[in-house]
């Protein structure tokens, strides 16, 4: 026989097989892949020769530091009796021939063997196998090698070493979420979720080749009938700013987002120290100066410090980079959680705890480094804010050493406004909810997962790190030497991850104050509340409207008239609502009578198409665009039209009216304003209007709107792109191309905060007032052509005539009520919320009605 000698350097183990003895023990028959196979007892006689040795100070106990003995050189040996395997009959004589081969031979023909031991072993002889490759089990610290498979039913995961079992099996009926991670800077990783906890997943691959994932994700995906793609970071924003996530819980999808995940020390999430304050004995949450200041990187919240690292910033060969550590790593998350993960800090400490003066002694201690220190930049985790304490209090009694004083490390001291550990994280959650750091939050938003991550608005912030820290910093791909390749990425696994950069322009703010609910998308309804006399928007409680559109799926249609011979194009309601006024793309302004249903008027300006039309405030005119690039006033006491304003080069497409001004939109790629009170008499002068601004765009503006103060308006154009206007300067403040194909309609949410816009891609887009930002995109069947809204629910009016729900926050429909048998082109809403009029192509309106 000659014996095996296998080296392993990094453990400095030398190990020889000495002898062996394989004979039958018994048999015995199960299913797998229909085959018989054989149970075979394996005696091993195995020599170790050390050249360090670690004795274990508690026998069993994974929590305790080891002792070392260097530079011995001793053999020891023993014996497995009745090691047992599964093989196949043919499998055996493999297994012999090991023993009396040459090293590399026998390395081939272990190689194999192993291969064999990732045979499929199925729950059910019926399953059918889809894809299988090779991957690794990402688990805090270590990656562990095997082989994964997918079937009709199942995903497995047999490990190589059969740790943490022989074979992990999730059903696929089980699975609730699956994303696509990264994982060493590298799109390779994938991670299942059983459950809603975003924290801990089911399992965490990585992959060896970025189509395997993409193969088993879109498989598992598509057998899913019930899986949600995980949100945009922008859809998750727009929940945030409404109120519907907590501060708490928005940091938490953005991480998870970016690829942070709890199974990956080295992208474990990330949350700020937003507490300044460690030595007063009260905390007070109204005080600013108790806070610290989120614009800034740790780095740069002290500025001796900061001065100091920027000169050797500027002293430094390219790549540059200000600081030297990073704010999250395996290191500092262990150094955080070493009191409930002890085992990690040992293995990544080579089986020692840290020097005691360096642990997580205490929560001021910590923050004054975090301040002070010359390579300690660290934030923190998401522990830091939740409920569980045991972070903080060491429940396991380890022996974590003593400092210079002479203390036990034990608990976490924590700061004086903290009675114990429950206090300390309530009062913690209580801040990272505050006023001040929702107002604050996008600062500290915009350096870690935002548009100064990274290039020259990350200069300006004082937030660069080493290249190795941002993907795409190095293609380790591309390094060739194999131990140059293990050395980088070991470094890039080790040193800490930026995350994943989730936004290219400036985060928006939270909306903390209180909002209004609904006001009218288009200008002249919202202007009728200022007529004399009666009931006026102000009047309206927030409860009231609240309730209306809390119940705005109960829409039900009351009765439908057919008044124009062409397709419906805007309506205008008196403010008793007893008469509607519609116009139409057969030329015609009607005014029909609600309480004898009946026409009582039919006007024609000219004969090319009218395309909206407002009334003015104390319902004596009516105003009408047409696209025979004319504006017309119809005087409703006189009967007859009272003014014409010639004011565009081509068809004015819509137009809104605030405080005695008229806004226009035309195909001639203008919006214009003007400024004038329009005739009372039939007979009198008509230069009455005065041209203030032309709002000039590249193309044909197809829709426009105004917020509820006149202050702001939205374009939309035809080759798709919302622009937003301040209308007291007359300047774009953002232009936005979010359309594929014309923009059907907009809209700003009752507090101004966002524009919602409509397209013929038929995606409802949320853009960000203060920002520009696009924060939410949702997507129907077809083309919405028109839109009601309150800031979080939504009426569409569809190309196939339906009424659609929106939920905007939970980004779906709620409902769909049939309509119109033809597009719905145009839609209005009294001041109540509770009665909707809608216009067709079908030529009909149609009164619909809530139901409570």
């Amino acid at each position: 026989m000659h014996p095996v000698s296998i080296t392993v350097k990094a453990l400095e183990i030398e190990v020889k097989l000495l002898s062996h003895d394989v004979r039958p023990k018994e048999q015995f028959f199960y299913l797998q892949n229909q085959k018989m196979h054989h149970i075979y007892w394996v005696s091993l006689r195995t020599s170790f020769k050390c050249y360090r040795r670690i004795y274990r100070k508690e026998l069993g106990l994974c929590s305790a530091p080891g002792d070392f003995e260097p530079e011995t050189q001793t053999s020891s040996h023993f014996t497995r009796n009745y090691f047992s395997i599964s093989v196949t009959g043919k499998s055996l004589p493999s297994l012999h021939t090991v023993m009396i081969l040459n090293r590399h031979s026998c390395l081939v023909l272990v190689a194999k063997v192993l291969e064999f031991q990732l045979q499929h072993q199925f729950q059910s002889v019926s399953e059918k196998l889809h894809m299988e490759c090779k991957a690794e089990m990402v688990t805090p610290l270590v990656t562990n090698p095997g082989h994964a498979c997918v079937t009709d039913t199942t995903l497995y995961f047999q490990p190589l070493n059969g740790y943490p079992k022989p074979v992990v099996q999730i059903m696929l009926q089980d699975i609730r979420r699956i994303y696509k991670r990264r994982h060493g800077l590298m799109p390779l990783g994938l991670e299942v979720f059983c459950t809603e906890d975003d924290l801990c997943s089911d399992i965490y691959l990585k992959f060896y080749e970025r189509q395997d994932r993409d193969d088993l994700y879109f498989y598992i995906a598509t057998y899913l009938e019930h899986h949600v793609p995980e949100r945009t970071a922008e859809g998750y924003t727009l929940q945030w700013q409404r109120g519907l996530l907590s501060n708490y819980q928005y940091l938490l999808h953005l991480n998870s987002l970016a690829d942070r995940s709890c199974s990956d020390l080295s992208q474990y999430p990330v949350f700020p120290w937003v507490i300044g304050d460690y030595s007063s004995s009260e905390l007070d949450l109204s005080n600013p100066e108790t806070f610290r200041d989120l614009s800034k990187p740790v780095g740069a919240l002290n500025q001796e410090r900061l001065e100091r690292l920027l000169a050797r910033y500027q002293e430094m060969p390219e790549p540059r980079f200000m600081y030297g550590s990073h704010y999250s790593s395996p290191g500092y998350v262990l150094f955080y959680l070493v009191r409930i993960a002890p085992e990690y800090m040992l293995c990544l400490q080579n089986g020692r705890f840290d020097n005691a003066d360096r642990m997580f002694n205490s929560i001021a201690e910590t923050w004054k480094n975090c301040l002070d220190g010359a390579t300690d930049f660290k934030e923190l985790i998401p522990e830091f804010y939740g409920d569980d304490v045991s972070f903080l209090v060491n429940s396991l009694k380890l022996d974590l050493g003593k400092r210079q004083g002479g203390q036990l490390v034990n608990d976490v001291e924590l700061p004086p406004w903290a009675r114990s550990p429950e206090d300390f994280l309530r009062k913690s959650r209580a801040a990272l909810e505050s006023e001040h750091v929702s107002e604050h939050l996008h600062e500290w938003i915009d350096l870690v997962f935002g548009y100064k991550q990274q290039g020259r608005d990350a200069v300006g912030a004082h937030n660069v790190f080493h290249p190795l820290t941002y993907e795409g910093g190095v293609d380790v791909n591309s390094i060739e030497d194999p131990d140059e390749k293990v050395a980088m990425l070991t470094q890039i696994l080790e040193f800490g991850q930026t995350p994943r950069q989730l936004f290219v322009t400036p985060h928006p703010r939270r909306i903390t104050p209180k909002f209004k609910s609904l006001s009218q998308p288009s200008s002249y309804n919202a202007s009728t509340a200022d007529s004399p006399g009666e009931e006026s928007f102000e009047d309206l409680t927030e409860e009231s409207r609240t309730l209306a559109w809390s119940n705005i799926a109960r829409l039900e249609p009351q009765e439908h008239h057919r008044i124009h011979k062409e397709a419906v194009t805007g309506i205008a309601v008196s403010r008793n609502g007893s008469s509607i006024f519609t116009t139409s793309q057969d030329s015609t302004l009607k005014m029909f009578s609600k309480e004898s249903r009946m026409l009582q008027r039919s006007i024609s300006f000219s004969n090319m198409a009218l395309s909206s039309c407002l009334l003015l405030p104390g319902d004596a005119t009516v105003i009408s665009s047409s696209w025979d690039n004319n504006v017309y006033f119809y005087s409703i006491a006189f009967g007859r039209r009272q003014d014409t304003l010639m004011g565009h080069d081509d068809a004015v497409s819509k137009i809104c009216w605030h405080d005695n001004r008229l806004y226009s939109a035309s195909w001639d790629s203008t919006v214009k304003v003007w400024s004038g009170v329009p005739a009372e008499m039939p007979c009198a002068r008509k230069q009455h209007f005065e041209l203030l601004a032309e709002l000039e765009h590249d193309v044909s503006v197809d829709t426009i709107s105004l917020n509820t103060a006149g202050t702001l308006l939205a374009s939309g154009t035809k080759e798709g792109t919302v622009n937003i206007w301040d209308l007291t300067t007359a300047t774009l403040l953002h232009q936005i191309p979010c359309h594929e194909g014309t923009v059907g309609d907009t809209a700003f949410s009752p507090d101004s905060r966002h524009v919602l816009s409509t397209g013929a891609d038929s995606h409802l887009n949320v853009i960000d007032v203060q920002t520009g930002m696009l924060i939410s995109s949702l997507s129907a069947d077809e083309p919405q052509r028109c839109f009601l809204w309150d800031g979080n629910s939504v009426v569409s009016g569809s190309q196939s005539g339906e009424l659609l729900v929106w939920d905007l926050l939970g980004g779906r429909v709620t409902k769909r009520i049939q309509g119109h048998t033809g597009a719905v082109t145009c839609m209005w809403m009294n001041e109540q919320c509770s009665s909707v009029i809608t216009g067709g192509e079908d030529r009909q309106i149609m009164f619909w009605k809530l139901q409570y």
